[in-house]
């Protein structure tokens, strides 16, 4: 190993296994899933530090600034945290430049260590508080009839059936997100990124100048250089690169429908069409059936649109709901509610 990973928890692997393991580790972005450990990167080498899995409590996804992309404000992206909790309570945060690749970790987390914990602490209390309040609901609601458990079933069992690939409906959410957002941002952003880039590289020539000369003091080239990264790594998240460009971008969008299409065709008659084919938009569908919104698929998918077509930047919701409308409205509104 060129960079011998550094242990963050009190937990250690010795170095025979840290050496196979890591050799063997699945790399997703920045970090990576061993067989014994979550290898997590610093701010410039990727998997520089390690914690094993059996000192892992928590790992869970906290995103920082807007996300944007439905109102057409806003410049810059969202930046995605995998947070990593361990040794009671301590917390590394891990930045990924692609939130899909860490939907996909958290993914392939669930699939392989069940018995991490997914969500924070507080998210964990909301969500108690949620199944409590359906449990409430529920207990109010109308029986279903033969009708309606049928289609309840049936919803299931496209959930299932989408939870076997996930890494496909986290691809379509993804690149139908991606596609959204660059149609919605305005062309006038990209020269006010080419002039926070050129900001950025002017502070980091001068800093450079500064420090050849021996100009300055340590405080000046500290917040120089401090400076030169923040303008041109927020300049470079918009500027059009070979992954952030239309092309791309619409390529994407299609492979992904296309790779979900695939998927579904010996499916028989899913729920939905490939477009939509989200877990969370089956579940609001089941919603819609359990609350006596909807009584065929057609009616179901239409409650769906419905809500999602009610929810604009003057609606407030709470977390879960956010985390909802995130991962599915851009697939809606990229086929234009069709």
């Amino acid at each position: 190993m060129i960079f011998k990973p550094y242990p963050l928890s009190t937990a250690r692997l010795t170095h025979a296994e840290l050496a196979a393991d890591k050799q063997r580790c699945r790399k997703i972005g920045p970090c990576g899933v061993g067989t014994k450990a979550l290898y997590l990167n610093s701010f410039f080498i990727d998997r520089r530090y390690y914690v094993p899995l059996t000192a892992v409590q928590r790992v869970f996804k906290r995103v920082a600034m807007s996300r944007g992309g439905y109102t057409g404000r806003g410049i810059f992206a969202s930046m995605a945290y995998l947070v990593v909790e361990y040794d009671d309570g301590h917390q590394k945060a891990c930045n990924f430049k692609y939130e899909e690749q860490l939907d996909q970790l958290l993914a392939l987390l669930a699939r392989e260590q069940p018995q991490i914990k997914r969500v924070s602490a507080a998210a964990e209390q909301r969500l108690a508080q949620r199944e409590a309040q359906r449990a409430e609901a529920e207990k109010n609601r109308p029986p279903l009839t033969p009708h309606g458990k049928k289609l309840v079933n049936q919803l299931q069992q496209g959930i299932d059936t989408l939870e076997e690939h996930p890494d496909l409906y986290i691809a379509l959410s993804s690149a139908a997100r991606r596609k959204r957002a660059y149609e919605c941002s305005k062309p006038s952003y990209r020269w006010v990124a080419m002039a926070i880039t050129a900001l950025g590289l002017a502070a980091l020539a001068y800093g450079l100048w500064s420090l050849v000369l021996g100009k300055g003091s340590f405080g000046i080239y500290f917040a120089l250089f401090g400076l030169a990264a923040v303008f041109t790594f927020a300049g470079f998240s918009v500027l059009p690169t070979a992954r952030n460009n239309r092309r791309s971008i619409l390529r994407a969008d299609e492979q992904a429908r296309q790779a979900m299409e695939q998927a579904l065709a010996g499916k028989g008659n899913f729920p939905v069409p490939a477009r939509y084919a989200h877990p969370t938009v089956l579940r609001r569908m089941q919603r819609a059936v359990q609350d006596g919104r909807a009584d065929t698929m057609d009616e179901a998918l239409a409650v769906v649109k419905a809500d999602l077509q009610a929810l604009n930047a003057n609606v407030q919701v709470d977390q879960e709901e956010y985390d909802e409308v995130v991962a599915i409205k851009a697939l809606f509104l990229n086929a234009n509610y069709q």
